[in-house]
C-alpha cells in the first residue's frame, strides 16, 4: 500500500469492523482484506509481540492493532476455546455485548477481555485488552429462526490505555447526544443572557434545573432548564437470549 500522508490512522467503528471487514473476510471476498487485517492465532503470540505483525494500516500505531483469528477446533464440538499463551493468558470481563449497524440493528457481538500474565488463578494483570468481534448469522424471516455466531474467524482488537487514548466507538451514544444538547442549550442561553445585570441574571434563572458536567481534571456546576421526559433510548429491533448464542 502507498504511504499514507501525516495523521492518518485507521480507525474503523465497531459496525465498520463487523459489517465490513469481518462479514467480508466470512464471505471470502476482498483478498486484499488481509493486507489491512491479518490472520493470526491470537493465543499463540504474546501481546506484546503483536503489534510487530499488525498489517499496513496499523503499523506504527502505539494504541490499539487489528486481527482476524480463526475459530479453534475444540468450538466447533461445543468446546470452550483456550485462551492461554505461554507467558499468560486472556480473561473475560463483564458480559457479552452487541454490535449495531447504523440503522440500529444487531450485527455482531462483541467480548471484552484483559491480558494476565502467569498462570490462572493468580496471574498479574497487565496493561493489554482485547475486543472479540463476532459476526451474527443473519436469520430468514422465519419466526422460528434463531441466530447464530459465526465462529469460523472471529476480528480482535488489541489495544492498550494511553493518556492519549481516544474513543474507539465514534458513533454517538444516547448520553453523547444528551450531553451534546445540554452544552448547545447553555451556549443559546449565554449568549442571550450576555451583558445582562447580575442581579437580572440571577432572577432568570431562579428554579431552573442545575446539572452538572465534568471535564477531565476540571469540574463545573451550570444552570439551565432541561426536560429529561424528552430523552428516550433506542431498543434493538430485535432481541433474544444470551443462551441462544451458546457463547464461550
Amino acid at each position: 500500500m502507498e504511504d499514507h500522508p501525516p495523521g492518518f490512522r485507521f480507525f474503523p467503528t465497531e459496525e465498520e469492523l463487523v459489517g465490513f471487514y469481518l462479514h467480508n473476510k466470512l464471505e471470502g471476498k476482498r483478498n486484499s482484506i488481509d493486507r489491512v487485517i491479518p490472520v493470526i492465532d491470537i493465543n499463540g503470540v504474546e501481546p506484546w509481540n503483536l503489534p510487530t505483525l499488525a498489517g499496513e494500516l496499523c503499523r506504527g500505531d502505539t494504541e490499539q492493532w487489528f486481527f482476524f483469528t480463526p475459530g479453534q477446533e475444540r468450538e466447533a464440538r461445543g468446546g470452550r476455546p483456550s485462551r492461554t499463551t505461554s507467558c499468560g493468558y486472556w480473561k473475560a470481563t463483564g458480559s457479552p455485548g452487541y454490535v449495531y449497524s447504523s440503522d440500529n440493528k444487531v450485527i455482531g457481538m462483541k467480548k471484552s477481555m484483559v491480558f494476565y500474565k502467569g498462570k490462572a488463578p493468580t496471574g498479574r494483570k497487565t496493561k493489554w485488552k482485547m475486543n472479540e468481534y463476532r459476526a451474527i448469522q443473519v436469520p430468514d424471516k422465519s419466526i422460528t429462526s434463531i441466530p447464530q455466531l459465526r465462529r469460523e474467524f472471529s476480528l480482535c482488537r488489541v489495544y492498550v490505555i494511553s493518556g492519549s487514548f481516544r474513543s474507539f466507538d465514534r458513533r454517538p451514544s444516547e448520553n453523547g447526544r444528551v450531553e451534546n444538547r445540554f452544552s448547545a442549550a447553555h451556549a443559546k442561553h449565554a449568549a442571550r443572557i450576555d451583558g445582562s445585570s447580575s442581579s437580572h441574571t440571577t432572577s432568570h434563572l431562579e428554579g431552573v434545573h442545575t446539572a452538572t458536567l465534568t471535564e477531565p481534571g476540571e469540574s463545573c456546576s451550570t444552570n439551565w432548564n432541561v426536560n429529561y421526559n424528552e430523552v428516550k433510548l433506542q431498543e434493538p429491533l430485535w432481541e433474544f437470549e444470551w443462551e441462544q448464542f451458546n457463547w464461550v
